[in-house]
């Protein structure tokens, strides 16, 4: 991560399955611990509690003898386990099981601490596609858990015998009311078809339906028939000729079809006939001379002579056909008013026929509805009596109860639940503080919570005797250490950044204790090692102890070179390291913060930026003390370090979001003192590649071998 003008942003930290591994490798005697306490329980809890013996018996479906008639009783298959289950361990049988043992045991029946029987626990089991059921009893006393466990089978068989019979009666006594009320039924339904038909002749009753209702079909075809012939005349009284007057014509033709569509035309119609072509005749003729004649003229004035007494001829008999046509209507009418009346008699006569049929067809029906169910009870009745009388218990004892056994199964399993459940509060444990614990556990997680900030890994070593840990030397015997701070400075050498690498870099951390000091010491040392000219500044003005750490003095140092700027070749200090500087925190400054926003430093960064590389500053942590955020904007970049199961994530992210509210440009984040005993370490674990007196370490002896 290099820095970022447009703010300082990275995801909120996520939890891993990673980060929970992490915790359990670091809190594995947690769970250890609770499932020993949770082990050591049960143990107490076997040892006091008391013995248990278990002894079983089974019962199967016997062979059942099938008869007409006694298959009445069932049960449903899908709930027999259940209802067998139960019934054995209802309360009903438990006291009726009691009740007998106190007849047959002499000494009486063995009673617990509460002055009660001894307590029984039941359990009903079926073989897997079988007909045998197992039923188990467990207790404290193994030879009274033998004895009561096989009264509670005969006891059980006994119960449902009688609970059998009490049906079958209660059934017989239902089906038997049953049938004497059908059968008072039966008698009363046969008596009113014999009252009926002594009253009523069915035979006579339905031929006289037929006849009535042929009849009927007749006048019905008649009515309609005059119907018709109504709406003929009607429609001839509407028919107007050319002059508005009927047409006589076809009134005469008609008249004489409904009359009798048989006989020959009336004279009436022939003369009518004749007269009306006479007219026509003249007509025509008289339109021909019309064309070369005037209608004065002698023969126009005879032809219409002669059709005006054809018209005459014509309008007489025009008046004989109306008048015809009126009597017509009036003997159709009369003809249709007497054919209703004939239906409507002989409608009431089918109707009064049908209904007494339909009385007869309903009486015999109840009597054959009531003899069908008097019937089925009758034979119903037989089958219960017959059930009722032969014993259809199917279910018989397999096998009586063996002696009792001592059973371990609730110890087993009171431990089983004790253990896991002392598993499960030591997991739950190390969750809880996994969830709890922001520290980083990882270079995934650092990653993961700071947006792949990380720009060096350096693994964790053994300290001294002192607690502190020896700065790198040039040919250093720790390969992995000294890999990762040439790691480190390679990765500050090419960063992707834009403009000129950066020079005076300051390392901080957000709290104190997180190897701050030691990782700006040992990078200073590094790029020194790599040829460039390196001064290592201790800005920690309160606390710092660099000068410690290379074994040279604490004054005179940064205060004094503030007050004095033109004095600074006096208090750099010289390294055994080649092109390594040393420059000491110095005495007492009082408001170190203060010094740092001065002319006089502002200077100073100029004339060492101008006679080193590289200026490496070590200050104090972000959240001590404001020394951090006030030099971190007058640098060139900002490494900041984090620790390994350590540093907070929460703290880490406050302080570069303060550092960046301050203009700083950040580097990136040193991941310091990484497990490198854990699998998602894996750099520098190759120690065969250090040089010592130009070999590999064991490659030569390998290559002999």
């Amino acid at each position: 991560m290099t820095g970022n003008q447009d703010g300082y942003s990275a995801p909120a930290p996520a939890f891993h399955v990673r980060k929970i591994l992490t915790s359990l490798h670091r809190l594995w005697w947690v769970p250890v611990l609770t499932v020993t306490l949770s082990a050591a329980a049960a143990v107490v809890y076997v040892l006091k509690s008391t013995p248990t013996y278990v002894t079983t018996a089974s019962m199967w479906e016997s062979e059942k003898l099938r008869l007409p008639g006694g298959e009445l009783f069932s049960e449903d298959p899908q709930n027999e386990v259940g209802n067998q289950s139960e019934l054995i361990r209802s309360g009903k049988l438990r006291q009726l099981t009691l009740a007998r043992l106190q007849t047959l045991m002499t000494n009486g029946i063995p009673q617990g601490k509460d002055g009660k029987p001894l307590e029984v626990g039941l359990t009903v089991k079926q073989a897997p596609k079988s007909s045998v059921f197992s039923v188990e009893a467990t207790g404290s006393d193994p030879v009274y858990l033998q004895i009561y466990l096989d009264n509670l089978i005969n006891q059980y068989l006994e119960y449902r015998k009688n609970v059998r019979k009490v049906v079958s009666g209660d059934t017989l006594a239902s089906i038997t009311d049953q049938v004497l009320s059908k059968e008072r039924d039966l008698k009363a339904d046969q008596d009113a078809l014999t009252t009926f038909e002594r009253s009523n002749n069915l035979a006579i009753l339905q031929e006289q339906g037929t006849v009535a209702g042929g009849y009927l079909e007749r006048l019905q075809t008649q009515l309609s028939d005059y119907n018709l012939q109504s709406q003929l005349l009607e429609a001839t009284v509407l028919e107007k000729g050319p002059a508005g007057e009927v047409t006589t014509n076809f009134t005469g033709s008609l008249i004489d079809a409904l009359h009798d569509q048989s006989s020959a035309p009336s004279a009436a119609t022939t003369g009518f006939q004749s007269a009306y072509q006479q007219v026509e005749l003249l007509k025509i003729e008289r339109a021909k001379l019309s064309k070369f004649l005037r209608p004065k003229h002698p023969r126009i004035v005879k032809i219409d002579e002669e059709i005006e007494k054809s018209q005459k001829l014509l309008d007489l008999y025009g008046t004989q056909s109306r008048e015809q046509l009126a009597a017509t209507r009036q003997s159709l009418r009369m003809k249709t008013e007497t054919v209703k009346a004939s239906i409507t008699n002989w409608e009431a006569r089918v109707v009064e026929a049908n209904a007494r049929i339909a009385e007869a067809d309903h009486l015999k029906l109840n009597v054959s509805r009531t003899q069908s169910l008097y019937d089925r009870l009758v034979t119903l009745l037989q089958n219960v009596d017959i059930s009722r009388n032969i014993d259809q218990e199917t279910l018989a004892v397999l096998e009586y109860s063996k002696p009792a056994i001592r059973s371990y199964a609730r110890e087993e399993s009171v431990a089983t639940l004790t253990v896991a459940g002392g598993l499960g509060v030591g997991l739950a444990i190390v969750l809880l503080a996994a969830f709890r614990d922001d520290r980083f556990g990882s270079i995934f997680e650092v990653n993961a919570a700071l947006g792949n900030a990380v720009v060096g890994l350096l693994p964790e070593m053994n300290q001294t005797k002192q607690g502190s840990m020896a700065l790198l030397e040039t040919n250093d015997p720790r390969f992995m250490y000294a890999e990762s701070y040439r790691n480190l400075r390679s990765a500050l050498l090419y960063l992707p950044i834009e403009g000129e690498r950066p020079k005076i870099l300051l390392i901080t951390s957000a709290v104190p204790d997180e190897g701050k000091s030691t990782v700006a010491a040992n990078l200073a040392r590094t790029l020194a090692m790599g040829g460039s000219r390196v001064l290592l500044v201790d800005a920690d003005l309160r606390r710092g102890h660099l000068h410690e750490m290379l074994s040279m003095k604490s004054e005179p140092g940064l205060v004094e070179l503030l007050s004095q700027p033109d004095k600074l070749d006096q208090v750099i200090q010289q390294d055994s390291v080649e092109n390594f500087a040393f420059l000491s925190r110095g005495g007492s400054s009082g408001h170190s913060s203060d010094l740092f926003l001065g002319r006089a430093f502002d200077g100073v960064l100029v004339r060492l930026r101008q006679q080193y590389d590289f200026v490496v500053i070590d200050s104090c942590p972000v959240f001590a003390a404001d020394d951090a955020s006030t030099l971190a904007p007058k640098t060139d970049g900002t490494l900041f370090v984090v620790r390994g199961n350590y540093s907070s994530a929460r703290l880490v992210r406050e302080g570069l979001e303060l550092l960046h509210q301050r203009q700083s440009k950040i580097l990136g984040v040193v991941f310091n003192r990484a497990d490198t005993s854990a699998r998602s370490y894996s750099y520098y674990k190759y120690e065969d590649y250090q040089a010592k007196n130009g070999e590999s370490r064991n490659g030569v002896a390998k290559l002999v071998k």
